[in-house]
C-alpha cells in the first residue's frame, strides 16, 4: 500500500541523534557513569562493611522503630537470616543500594515537579504526556539508548529505572495537593499566609499520605527493575535470576527469586506502615 510505501523515518532520526550524542558528549557520558556507578558501589560497600548479624538487628530495629509492630520486626530479622543462609546477602545489599539511589532521585526530582504541576496547570498538561510515554513504553526500550550512552554496568540500569519509576511521585503529589479542600486554603489566606507558608503549613501536610504512597510505588517499581537492569551488567539479585535463566537452573532461580520477594515485602510493609501513621497524624 502507498501508506507503508512512504515510511516515516522516525526510528532513523532517533538513531542518528543518539549517535550524535555519542560522539559529541562522550566525556560528559562518561563522567555521569563514573560519578554515578561510584555512589552506588560507596554505598554497597559501607552496607558490606558492617556485620551481617548486627547490620540485620539494625534493619529489624528500624522496622520496629517505623512500625511498632513486633510481628513486623520478627519477619524483617527471620527474611533477612534466610537471605543470608541462602548466600544472596551481597546481591540483596547491592539490590537494596540501587533501589534506595533511585528512590531517592526520583523524590527529589518528582516531589517539586508534582508541586509545580498542581500549582500551574498548563505545566501540567505539558507534562501528562510525557509522563504517559514513560508508563507505557516497555522498559527494555529504555536500556537501548542508555546502553549506547553509558555502556555496560549499573548506570543504565538505575537510569532506565528512575525513568520508569518517577512518574509516580509526581503523579500522586499533584493528586495529593490538588485533593486539598479549598476551606483550608481560604482558611490559610484570611490569616495572611503566604504562598510559601500555604504550602509548607496546608498543603503538604494534607497531602502527605498521597506522597508517602507515590514514594511506596516508587520503591516497588524500583525494585520491578532488578531484572531487567541486570541485563546489561547491574549488580544484585538480578544477575543469579538471568544466570539461572540462561542455565536453566531452577534451585539458583528459586532461591534469588525468594530473596528479592523477602526484599519486597519488607520494604512494602514498612513503607505502608509509615503511610498509615501519617494519615493518621494528619
Amino acid at each position: 500500500m502507498w501508506m507503508t510505501q512512504q515510511k516515516l523515518p522516525l526510528g532513523e532520526h532517533i538513531a542518528r541523534y543518539v549517535e550524535w550524542l555519542t560522539q559529541h558528549g562522550a566525556g560528559i557520558f562518561d563522567a555521569i557513569s563514573l560519578s554515578l556507578s561510584g555512589v552506588i558501589t560507596a554505598l554497597t560497600s559501607v552496607l558490606l562493611w558492617f556485620n551481617p548479624l548486627a547490620l540485620i538487628a539494625v534493619f529489624a530495629l528500624f522496622a520496629y522503630y517505623i512500625q511498632r509492630k513486633v510481628s513486623l520486626t520478627l519477619f524483617v530479622a527471620l527474611a533477612f537470616l534466610l537471605i543470608f543462609n541462602l548466600g544472596y546477602w551481597q546481591e540483596t545489599l547491592e539490590t537494596l543500594a540501587q533501589v534506595t539511589f533511585a528512590t531517592l532521585v526520583c523524590v527529589v526530582i518528582g516531589v517539586p515537579l508534582g508541586i509545580v504541576a498542581a500549582h500551574r496547570p498548563w505545566f501540567y498538561a505539558a507534562l501528562r504526556p510525557v509522563l504517559d510515554l514513560m508508563q507505557t513504553v516497555p522498559t527494555f526500550v529504555y536500556l537501548i539508548p542508555t546502553l549506547t550512552l553509558f555502556g555496560l554496568g549499573v548506570v543504565p540500569g538505575l537510569i532506565s529505572t528512575v525513568v520508569f519509576a518517577i512518574a509516580a511521585p509526581i503523579r500522586l503529589t499533584y493528586l495529593g495537593i490538588c485533593d486539598v479542600p479549598a476551606e483550608l486554603m481560604d482558611a490559610g489566606k484570611a490569616f495572611g499566609c503566604s504562598r510559601r507558608q500555604l504550602l509548607a503549613r496546608i498543603e503538604l501536610p494534607h497531602a502527605m499520605p498521597s506522597i508517602a504512597a507515590g514514594i511506596t510505588q516508587c520503591i516497588m517499581l524500583s525494585l520491578s527493575m532488578v531484572v531487567i537492569a541486570a541485563l546489561v551488567g547491574a549488580d544484585g539479585l538480578g544477575k543469579p535470576v538471568v544466570n539461572a535463566l540462561n542455565t536453566a537452573d531452577i534451585s539458583m532461580g528459586f532461591e534469588a527469586g525468594l530473596a528479592i520477594v523477602l526484599l519486597a515485602i519488607t520494604l512494602d510493609r514498612i513503607c505502608k506502615q509509615r503511610e498509615t501513621l501519617k494519615r493518621g497524624d494528619a
